[in-house]
């Protein structure tokens, strides 16, 4: 998969490093990874992965925090919409992301 973007996940491993390694883990299995559907992405990781409408959401480092990507299958594109700590995944904010998934991974004419 091509995963935009990993300067997002940088970005929240530098104000929380603890999760660093986790974080580079999971960018190197989803880089790698020949997804075609949800239910690969759950042979991949089980349940530390769930869909919420056009979200994918990743539990991260045992729980620590919550990677949330809208996931292309056709195009192999993976978008990283936000990394986020439990406390802030649980007030729900991301939710009302109004992330266009038609449009996600089509090429400019």
């Amino acid at each position: 998969m091509h995963v935009i973007s990993q300067k997002t996940l940088k970005m929240f491993w530098e104000k929380h490093p603890t999760i660093e390694s986790s974080l580079r883990a999971w960018y190197h299995v989803a880089k790698k990874a020949d997804w075609s559907s949800p239910d690969d992405i759950k042979k991949t990781f089980g349940r530390r992965v769930d869909q919420y409408r056009q979200f994918t959401i990743f539990d991260i480092g045992g729980n620590k925090c919550r990677l949330i990507a809208v996931v292309n299958f056709q195009n192999r594109r993976l978008f990283v919409r936000g990394v986020l700590t439990h406390p802030e995944y649980d007030r729900g904010d991301w939710k009302k992301d109004k992330f266009d998934v038609k449009r996600f991974g089509k090429t400019a004419k």
